[in-house]
């Protein structure tokens, strides 16, 4: 594919925040149990996400995924997940970090029994409490049923410090099912406890007794200025205490003050120096009374805390290189804020061009490198802020368009003339004139000032002519006559491997130069007669770069640069080369159990185009080459570096790689793990296939198919044979402790040929025993012939050749199928034992390879799967003599017209040989 890039719709930048994440407090009562951080930043490119919590990057599983920029938690769990969280954006440009926040989760702790009280005594009822000290709560009671709130009075008193509920006397009324409820002001998360019992016991009475002040306030609370405070008091007794407040100095409580319908709380709002002293809760009934203690504190100014805001923040910088850098941060706050400065979200390295003194950076001289996204960060002890802002560095060659020469001037004889020369260029040029084709030396009448104007005074007739300003910096040369433009430069690009594209470069120049162009790649000249990936191409004004087949090799920065007799321009731009990933890397195994492992790696080489997945291959003696392994979880995702490969055979030794996948193709595996082996583990897969039958007689013959080495798990692997007669309920076990055997042949001659038995093949090792086969039927061995075949005949064929006949014996002489028949055949004079035998299936056979002119016994036997039986009778029959064992004598021949004469003596038998009958003419071309 050929892909040209001319332009960009945007202006690009780095990351800037749009949403950061704040200080929460999440209730880990969700439904569905999920939890979001935001976090969003805008940019050109499109920024990528990272999180870090405590000061570590999170690796994302099955607890944390990125939805966008922001941080989803599943299934948080308080201990795990709290934390300090920080999100982080980065793109081409740079890299900045968002503020601090903390996350915590509020979870709600109650544990109320059944209660049983006597009449008039005081109770309190506990257990109602929240297990983080961090939300705003608040505690009602519910009395009997939802959703009627219990109502406060004089004798009834929810605490909001301490979530309890004070009854100073029970009465009848009270005797019923209390719930308490706590709900979180922030999330407006609600939770009831589950209703406790009051019941009340007839057996007793308490008597009547003074106030004992259950609740009250701080002896000391340091209040600030604009602020509320709230004060608790509340008393048990019978009879029920009174409440009142008053200011142990004498003076008369605050106008503004409020006091709630049971007078236990005293909230006193927007308090001032005057309102601070001692103040007391006094409660009293007919026994007594009780009095509690407590002074308020106005805070000075040493105590007052100004929250931080900046009064100076940064702004993006443009500047031309070398030049020299000044940013100032200011912000406001008590304590005073102390700064730092971070570099793309890392603390700012100090060196001899870079100084810091508190909220100032001064950078001179400023190069590419320092390009980047720069954080002054303003903290104390109450928190931290933020300013962001971009540097880029800016390094071109001289430019006219915008300062352009005068095209002419006419200037009186005598007189002076100014031509000023102020091009734009980074960094700044070095100015020289022409006049025609001769370059100027100042003299008496002519001078170059510093800033590049040519002064030219006393002006005469030999003065006029064309005159250019040259101007050159370390980026190009460029001049004020018609200047060389690039006006179609090269863009920055991604590109896959294997596509082609082309960097255009074309430029508009002064008709009379001839522009010549070159290309750079990573700071080297392309020799186009050495690279077969670049070609350029092009008219006279274009001297466009075609890559073909791109490589990741080719990443980099390409610059066309052009060159004429009197200036050179040059035009920059990047190729990302996006391509599969690269190996993982430093694989390693943990821990090991039978039938999973957890592996952990680092992540390769992305080659620009971020990894989506990992999968994991593994091998091992009995597999062939690599293969595929399950995995928890079952798709491991491009930000995770860890998985749990589940499924494994036990007692068998594993290799393992990673491979890494992004939208680009499937990448280069890594290096295999070293080798491990799974744990041992009692057999799980039980034999097929089991079958059996035949045998002698008297046997019972079971085979099965032997389990593979790789399902053994285990050493001393063997085999568990269990057999029982069919319809009894006893099993016979024998155990064979060689994990190769597929056999058992049980022998007792009282077994009845074709009896039926069932059966079944367990297997076990080292760890125990392991599941049987399912239950099969199989046959005892049959019984063999009992009776010889009938009718046996035999003829000669040749000298060599006996052919035999016989009848088969009747289904009923044997107990199983006639499977075939066994010939038996010997010379006379050799034992029958010694006879050689010739099996067949059908009711004849051809005996061969005998000897001539000699006598044969035979006999004949059937055959069944449990043996042969009896023989028939021996038939006798002799085979024939042999041939003539002398060849024709004297053989003569004649050629007669074609035709061939031949003469031969007779061949005369021997005594033992079979007369001659004839002759037998081969005729070989």
């Amino acid at each position: 594919a050929l892909v040209l890039f001319h332009s960009e719709r945007n202006t690009r930048h780095g990351p800037v925040f749009s949403q950061e994440p704040s200080d929460s407090i999440f209730p880990l009562s969700f439904e569905d149990n999920k939890v979001f951080i935001n976090c969003k930043a805008k940019g050109n490119p499109a920024p990528y996400y990272k999180w870090k919590v405590d000061g570590r990057e999170i690796d994302m599983d099955l607890n944390y995924n990125l939805v966008e920029g922001n941080l989803l938690i599943n299934n948080p769990h308080a201990t795990h997940h709290g934390g300090v969280y920080q999100c982080i954006a980065t793109n081409t440009f740079g890299t900045i970090v968002s503020k601090e926040a903390k996350v915590q989760f509020a979870y709600f702790g109650m544990s109320l029994e059944h209660v049983s009280l006597p009449l008039s005594i005081p109770t309190i009822l506990c257990g109602c409490c929240l297990c983080s000290s961090s939300a705003e709560i608040k505690y009602s009671w519910v009395f009997n049923r939802r959703p009627s709130f219990l109502l406060q009075d004089t004798r009834r008193f929810v605490s909001q410090r301490t979530g309890n509920l004070y009854i100073a006397k029970v009465e009848a009324s009270d005797v019923g099912n209390y719930t308490c409820v706590v709900r979180n002001m922030m999330t407006n998360a609600t939770v009831y406890s589950s209703p406790t019992p009051v019941e009340l016991r007839r057996d007793a009475v308490m008597a009547e007794y003074e106030p004992k002040i259950e609740v009250q306030f701080p002896e000391s609370l340091h209040v600030t200025k604009g602020s509320s405070v709230k004060l608790e008091c509340f008393a048990l007794g019978n009879p029920v205490p009174a409440i009142t407040w008053r200011r142990t100095d004498g003076n008369p409580l605050p106008g503004k003050m409020k006091i709630n319908h049971s007078n236990g709380v005293l909230e006193i709002p927007y308090f001032r120096p005057e309102d601070a002293g001692a103040y007391e809760c006094v409660a009293e009934n007919s026994r007594g009374k009780n009095i509690a203690k407590g002074q308020l504190i106005f805070q000075t100014l040493p105590y007052n805390v100004e929250h931080l805001h900046w009064v100076q923040t940064l702004k993006d910088a443009h500047m031309a290189i070398e030049a020299n850098l000044q940013w100032e941060c200011r912000a406001s706050g008590k304590p005073k804020p102390v700064y730092r400065w971070l570099k793309n979200g890392e603390p700012l390295v100090l060196e001899d061009r870079i100084l810091v003194e508190g909220g100032r950076l001064a950078v001179s001289r400023i190069n590419l490198l320092d390009s980047g996204m720069y954080q002054c960060l303003a903290e104390n002890e109450h928190g931290a802020i933020y300013a962001s802002a971009e540097l880029k560095v800016v390094a071109s060659a001289p430019d006219f368009s915008k300062s352009l020469v005068k095209k002419s001037m006419l200037i009186q004889r005598g007189g002076e003339v100014i031509m000023e020369c102020r091009p734009h260029a980074s960094p700044r040029a070095s100015i020289s004139w022409r006049r025609g084709g001769e370059f100027l030396k100042d003299s008496k009448r002519r001078t170059i000032m510093e800033d590049g104007t040519l002064r030219i005074s006393n002006i005469s007739e030999s003065d006029g002519g064309r005159y250019t300003c040259v101007a050159r910096n370390p980026f190009g040369t460029s001049s004020s006559t018609e200047p060389t433009k690039i006006t179609v430069p090269p863009l920055s690009v991604d590109a896959t491997v294997g596509q082609s594209i082309v960097l255009p470069c074309e430029v508009s120049r002064d008709s009379s130069l001839d522009p010549t162009f070159k290309w750079f790649f990573n700071g080297k000249l392309i020799d186009f007669n050495k690279q077969d990936h670049f070609e350029m191409i092009g008219g006279e004004s274009a001297g466009d770069l075609m890559v073909r087949n791109i490589q990741l090799k080719h990443s980099g920065k390409y610059v066309c640069m052009v060159h004429t007799v009197v200036d050179s321009v040059s035009a920059a731009a990047d190729l990302i080369v996006r391509g599969p990933p690269g190996a993982p890397e430093g694989l390693m195994v943990g821990e090991i159990t039978d039938s999973s492992a957890q592996l952990s790696w680092g992540s390769g080489p992305d080659n620009h185009s971020p990894v989506t997945t990992y999968t994991i291959q593994a091998r091992t003696p009995f597999s062939i080459g690599w293969q595929a392994v399950r995995t928890v979880p079952d798709s491991v995702p491009g930000q995770m570096f860890h998985a749990t490969v589940i499924d494994l055979n036990p007692w068998v030794d594993y290799e393992f790689r990673v491979v890494a996948i992004n939208n680009v193709g499937v990448g280069e595996p890594s290096m295999q793990s070293k080798q491990i082996r799974t744990k041992a583990a009692v057999p799980e897969v039980a034999p097929g296939n089991v079958s059996g039958g035949g045998g002698s007689r008297g046997e019972l013959v079971i085979q099965w198919e032997p389990i593979p080495e790789e399902l053994q798990n285990g050493e001393e692997f063997g085999y568990i044979v269990a057999f029982r007669s069919l319809g009894t309920t006893t099993w016979k076990q024998t155990v064979l402790a060689s994990p190769d055997a597929s056999r058992y042949t049980f022998r007792n001659d009282s077994i009845p040929p074709l009896s039926q038995f069932e059966v079944k093949v367990g297997v076990y090792n080292k760890e125990g025993e392991g599941p049987s086969s399912h239950v099969v039927v199989v046959y005892s061995a049959e019984e063999e012939p009992s009776v010889p075949p009938s009718r046996v005949l035999a003829r000669t064929l040749s000298a060599s050749e006996i052919e035999v006949y016989w009848e088969p014996i009747p289904q009923t002489a044997s107990s199983g199928k006639i499977i075939g028949y066994e010939v038996l055949c010997w010379e006379e004079g050799v034992q029958e034992s010694d006879a050689e035998m010739v099996k067949v299936t059908d009711t004849v056979a051809l005996l061969s390879g005998l000897m001539g002119s000699t006598l044969y016994l035979i006999s004949v036997r059937a055959q069944n799967s449990a043996g042969a039986g009896p023989s028939s009778p021996a038939v006798n029959v002799t085979t024939k003599k042999p041939p003539p064992s002398q060849p024709p004598g004297n053989i003569e021949w004649n050629l007669t017209n074609s035709k061939i004469f031949l003469k031969w003596e007779h061949v005369k038998a021997m005594g033992n040989e079979s007369e001659v009958t004839g002759y037998k003419v081969s005729v070989v071309s």
